[in-house]
């Protein structure tokens, strides 16, 4: 393996992640936790003390994390929103799971999360904050308070202390050096280095990436169940709808996609593999591609090589929008799986390149309202253009420069679309939490 191969390898494993439950509540359920654990490890309290009433929670946090986490179901619990997400950090969290942190959930934790919720121990509240993704969480027990601080990653707990005293810290400005603290954009990614490691690194160094495989499709036979959300995977798999979808492989790549978000966002208790730190997207950038490989057959090695494509440009693109935006991240996700599904079909650098084209001047301005089970109606209508640019991009059709935002360089296409999403869309950003926080 060459030092830059291991590079893109750090920055894969950086960015695709399992969790449990919408990054946004569990980000919030993170940083409960690790503040929690302070004032475990301050007193030398037995961990029964989290099943008592003696500690209250106040939490703050960005307008994006408020508006991702209103609407989505919690694990287990049969609600949305970030007061049980805080409540069940306390309850039964664990820092050290990371994205999985509610892993040790049971029905005793549920009941007293939800006691903790009604007696109205949990407090949340819009930070003071130009951050997108921010949460600062409050533990308060015998006079003393600890807290936690997450930045810019759903994980990424950059600062902790006890009744003002700072006690961690690794915050970028500190100077102090941490893989974890480099940007996507500090990789100098491109699309055609991308397509080169995805398609000559050997195999047996990417072969972790089928994890993909395994987590993102027990959700989508979950979800195909019917029991989740909006149950769209479910309909659109039904025998009287597979004709109106378009019958063979894009009803089948639709209705596992969508199936998959259905139960994670209504509260299912399995893991996602997560990109960019979104379960949605993860499940975007991988559920189409998972579809053709198991429809024709595809063997592990080229799927584990499309699984890594997919992942890496939706990596890349999104590293121009940030983590949080307002435009919807399953339009970068299924830029994602558009480029893996040229691939598994034999396609080549500029094949790849025009599906991202086609991709950024299709659906580029689908909004992003919050996660919620809605969110599945947004991510088969994702695979839907994915399957459309992939297939045109081989037939040699490709939106050209004369077409919008689109530009001849691939790399100025997106960083185009990354301005929109980031610059041109905050205005919208900001509307859309008024209406949502105003209902």
């Amino acid at each position: 393996m060459t030092a830059r191969e291991a590079e893109i390898i750090e920055l894969i494993r950086k960015e695709v992640k399992p969790a449990l439950g919408c990054t946004e509540p569990i980000a919030v359920a993170l940083a409960v936790a690790k503040a929690m654990e302070i004032i475990e490890e301050k007193y030398a309290l037995e961990a029964t003390w989290r099943m008592g009433r003696d500690y209250g929670l106040r939490v703050e946090v960005s307008g994006n994390i408020l508006k991702n986490g209103m609407g989505v179901g919690i694990p287990g619990t049969g609600m949305v929103g970030l007061h049980i997400a805080a409540a069940l950090g306390a309850v039964c969290g664990r820092s050290e799971y990371g994205l999985e942190v509610l892993n040790d959930l049971d029905e005793a934790s549920i009941a007293h999360a939800k006691e903790l919720v009604e007696d109205k121990s949990v407090t949340i509240g819009l930070a003071e904050t130009s951050l997108k993704l921010y949460v600062k969480a409050y533990v308060d027990y015998n006079g003393h308070c600890a807290s936690a601080v997450i930045e810019n990653d759903h994980d990424n707990i950059v600062e902790t202390s006890l009744d003002g005293t700072v006690l961690t810290s690794s915050r970028r400005d500190t100077g102090a050096e941490c893989p974890d603290q480099k940007t996507t954009l500090d990789y100098h990614l491109t699309v055609k280095e991308i397509v080169d490691f995805a398609s000559t690194v050997a195999y047996e160094d990417i072969a972790f990436i089928l994890e993909s495989r395994t987590l993102n499709l027990a959700l989508a036979k979950e979800g195909l169940s019917g029991k989740y959300g909006l149950k769209v995977g479910y309909a659109i798999n039904l025998d009287d709808n597979r004709e109106v979808f378009g019958g063979d492989f894009l009803c089948y790549a639709m209705s596992l996609t969508a199936a998959a978000s259905d139960a994670r966002m209504a509260g299912c208790t399995l893991a996602a593999m997560s990109n960019s730190g979104s379960g949605n997207q993860g499940i975007t950038v991988t559920m189409p591609v998972i579809a053709y490989s198991i429809r024709y057959g595809t063997d592990d090695e080229k799927l584990a090589r499309a699984l890594v494509l997919s992942h890496l440009v939706a990596i890349h693109i999104k590293g121009y929008l940030g983590k949080l935006s307002a435009l919807c991240g399953c339009v970068i996700a299924s830029t994602g799986s558009a480029c893996g599904l040229v691939y598994l079909r034999g396609g080549d650098y500029g094949q790849i390149c025009a599906a991202i084209k086609n991709m950024i001047g299709n659906i580029t301005g689908m909004v992003c309202d919050g996660a919620k089970v809605g969110c599945a109606m947004k991510v088969a209508s994702g695979v839907s253009s994915a399957l459309q640019s992939a297939v045109l991009a081989r037939e040699g059709i490709c939106i050209s420069a004369h077409d919008g935002i689109i530009e001849n360089d691939i790399e100025k296409t997106i960083r185009n679309l990354g301005q929109i999403g980031s610059v041109g869309m905050q205005h919208t950003d900001n509307m859309i939490l008024d209406i949502m926080v105003c209902k």
